[in-house]
């Protein structure tokens, strides 16, 4: 029988990466919440063999099958070196995750991957699971988090850009970029540019001509431009802003992703949301863009201008 007979009917969902600390365990279950709140069965499946004590109970974890720590007691390997053992193990018992996998059809599958940046920009172990996983039918969106801290480092932000590039143009699935802890960003510091740059990844020369006024970045202005060229010339990279104690912010990551994997849904759900949208910001709710997002940024930032002031 065929592999993608076996898997049965489709199944959609995500595979949450990112660089670690970008967030990606605390968004797995904020949107697990979320949608089951507006009726989709949802499950998170841990991939991550670093996650030795989950905040929250997962439908299946990777430490059935393999973890870090032992690995790299047995090995001899460090971190780096143990994760990558650890996503070979799995793409070599690929038939153990389909099994598993087996008992959560008709369920929206949230992957929590791990943290290590090899892993989605020139290893290929995970990147051949995720193959695997559409030929058993699975209809997947990556949804890539990056820290929102490092909008407010120009050096950072480009780095993140080629980063980002780099993950979508090697994982080859449908792809959403999100900034992740924006209720935090106003902590960071203030933003050189407004957060539609950032998010829109607008003209990047003026964020050249930003980094060339530190000494520092000033010798390095032609290989930034260079830099820049090829993420501009690519015009593949945006960010959805995310906020994951907002339910607005949460719906706008919900349908960016299913448009990505082409998820449609009913009307029960489409009620549902309704509803809780409704509950959440009165009955006349509008669907909140990045310009909400950066009037709370803006109003942040006005109130510490005025507290500033005061204090003199």
């Amino acid at each position: 029988m065929a592999e993608g007979s076996r898997a049965g009917s489709l199944a959609f969902g995500q595979v949450v990466i990112g660089p670690p600390g970008s967030g990606k365990t605390t968004y797995c279950h904020a949107m697990r919440d979320f949608l089951s709140r507006i009726g989709r069965s949802v499950a998170v499946v841990n991939l991550d063999p670093a996650n030795e004590a989950l905040p929250w109970p997962c439908a299946l974890d990777i430490a059935e099958l393999v973890t870090l720590p032992d690995v790299m007691g047995s090995l001899g390997l460090g971190p780096n070196g143990g994760l990558i053992y650890c996503m070979e193990y799995l793409e070599a018992n690929a038939d153990w995750l389909r099994d598993r996998l087996q008992g959560l059809r008709g369920h929206y599958v949230l992957f929590d991957c791990p943290g290590q940046v090899e892993l989605y920009t020139h290893h290929d172990a995970l990147k051949n699971v995720f193959a695997q996983l559409a030929k058993w039918n699975f209809r997947l969106a990556a949804v890539h988090l990056v820290d929102s801290h490092y909008c407010t480092d120009p050096g950072k932000f480009i780095s993140v850009l080629c980063t980002s590039l780099s993950t979508m143009l090697h994982v080859e699935l449908p792809h959403v970029n999100v900034l992740s802890k924006m209720d935090l960003i106003e902590q960071y510091g203030k933003l050189a540019f407004n957060l539609d740059y950032y998010t829109e990844v607008l003209d990047l020369s003026y964020l050249v001509d930003h980094l060339a006024s530190d000494p520092f970045f000033r010798n390095f202005r032609r290989l930034n431009e260079k830099l820049v060229e090829v993420i501009e010339d690519y015009s593949l990279v945006s960010f959805v802003p995310l906020n994951v104690q907002d339910k607005q912010s949460m719906r706008q990551v919900m349908q960016a992703v299913d448009k990505a994997n082409g998820y449609s849904f009913g009307d029960q759900e489409h009620r549902s949301l309704e509803a809780l949208m409704s509950a959440a910001v009165g009955a006349d709710f509008h669907f909140s863009s990045t310009l909400a997002v950066q009037e709370k940024y803006v109003q942040s930032q006005d109130k510490a201008v005025e507290e500033e002031v005061m204090d003199l």
